[in-house]
């Protein structure tokens, strides 16, 4: 069943509602407490996104953690990969990050990271989920419950690990002016910071991470057609977007035109490896650009199930150098496990400082193809015999089963997999023309029925 409004979204990845319907005090405590037990009662961090919504939220969290025996460490308003990033550094037993990410601001929710510093994988978060649904787990007597605490600053560190991964002389040579627009999200500061160490002149839109967004939170083309002209009128080299918690990078022009989101990890790619070559992972929906790009630095390209955990974990079996998704993340196991888009940024102006070219021409030079990303109502039980359907339809194509069905052709592929939360199926196709692309999904929705 798709979620309304009442519903509270419980998976493997956490927990997401709307604030004071789905999502309650009482039901963020107990999911707190679950997976505090899971960890054993050790050391867990907690952080949040601008929400206003988060302060009431990050009482329950406390609180739920306490109860376990936890001790907690509350390092405040911060970036998802800060919060992943911190897990490492202060050698914490796992994380929890109270964020709705892209979803609009009546939401909020919870994201669980393990003691690597990653989101937790849908083995644990599945064990999570089942004691939170149970409530089969033991609370800690009067006298062992657990005590809260403020770390050190970690923004700071996680800017410094960033910047030691490239030349800051280089990029600050070239005095950058950048358009950074947070949308009053979490990532406001750090990312104000960091552009300001590398010697850019930064160009702040909504940089407080107040939580109250100017437009919607998911940093789409779409949603950027007010925000894209200022990068131009800023006369800025580049426009970097950020969504709400900060895991997100995508990308405006210096002639204010915004750019796919598929384009930011392509990009930073493509400088990760002349730094080092090594293998790179990316899921079964990011464009093909990024094999292309590795393809041409003579590196290995992988893909994995849709899913930051199942890219991480593929990243590790085959040990990537870099890796992401194509909704502009971008992982960087140097800085940590988790979509990145400080780090992102920095690649990036690196790989404009090197080429001294404007960043249109860059994004020009990447190898073009068009996408498109459809979905459609199917019953969950219809879906394998859609997916059957789908396979016979194109009998030469390489098929691959590890996240619904890829079907790969000579210049195009189409991916089709069932929504983990609504009754839909997804189809995305990249081809090099749109009319292939449309055509690609308009006869996989035909065969789909």
């Amino acid at each position: 069943m798709a979620a309304t409004s009442s519903d509270l979204i419980v998976s493997v990845s956490g927990i997401r509602g709307i604030v004071g319907q789905g999502l309650t005090a009482e039901s963020t405590t107990r999911f707190a407490a679950a997976f505090g037990a899971h960890a054993g009662g050790g050391k867990i961090l907690v952080s949040r996104d601008g929400r206003p919504s988060g302060e009431m939220l990050r009482h329950a969290v406390i609180a739920g953690l306490l109860s376990v025996g936890c001790t907690v460490e509350d390092i405040g308003i911060a970036p998802t990969p800060t919060c992943g990033f911190a897990v490492r550094f202060l050698s914490a037993a796992g994380a929890i990050q109270i964020t709705a990410s892209h979803n609009p601001a009546p939401w909020n929710g919870l994201k669980m990271f393990g003691p690597d510093g990653a989101v937790l994988n849908a083995e644990n978060g599945a064990i999570v989920r089942g004691l939170y649904e149970s409530g089969d787990f033991p609370r800690a007597a009067w006298d062992q419950t657990g005590t809260a605490r403020v770390p050190p600053d970690m923004q700071e560190e996680h800017t410094r690990v960033a910047l030691d991964q490239i030349s800051v002389a280089r990029i600050a040579s070239q005095q950058f002016r950048v358009f950074l627009d947070a949308n009053g999200g979490a990532g406001g500061p750090l990312g104000s910071k960091l552009l300001a160490d590398l010697g850019c002149a930064v160009v702040q839109y909504e940089c407080e991470p107040t939580g109250i967004f100017t437009h919607e939170p998911e940093p789409t083309p779409a949603h950027l057609v007010d925000v894209a002209p200022w990068v131009k009128q800023s006369e800025s080299a580049v426009g970097f977007v950020l969504d709400p918690d900060a895991d997100r990078l995508a990308l405006i022009d210096e002639t204010g035109t915004c750019v796919s989101e598929e384009v930011t990890l392509a990009l930073a790619v493509k400088y990760r490896l002349r730094q080092d070559q090594g293998p790179v992972v990316i899921n079964m929906s990011t464009s093909r650009m990024v094999d292309d790009v590795a393809q041409a630095a003579g590196c290995a390209c992988f893909r994995s199930a849709v899913g930051e955990a199942n890219v991480v974990g593929l990243m590790r079996e085959v040990g990537a150098v870099v890796g992401g998704e194509g909704n502009g993340g971008v992982i960087d196991p140097r800085v940590g496990w988790v979509r990145d888009p400080f780090i992102g940024m920095a690649l990036i102006l690196s790989l404009m400082a090197e080429e001294g070219k404007p960043f249109s021409q860059l994004v020009a030079e990447l190898p073009r193809y068009a996408m498109l990303k459809t979905k459609y109502t199917l019953p969950r039980e219809r879906l394998p015999d859609a997916l059957d359907a789908v396979e016979r339809r194109w009998p030469d194509a390489r098929v691959n089963r590890d996240d619904g069905l890829r079907l790969d052709g000579s210049d195009w592929w189409l991916h089709v997999r069932g929504s983990n939360t609504e009754p839909v199926v997804r189809v995305i196709a990249e081809a090099p023309t749109d009319e292939q692309v449309r055509g690609l999904c308009d006869e996989a929705a035909g065969v789909i029925g």
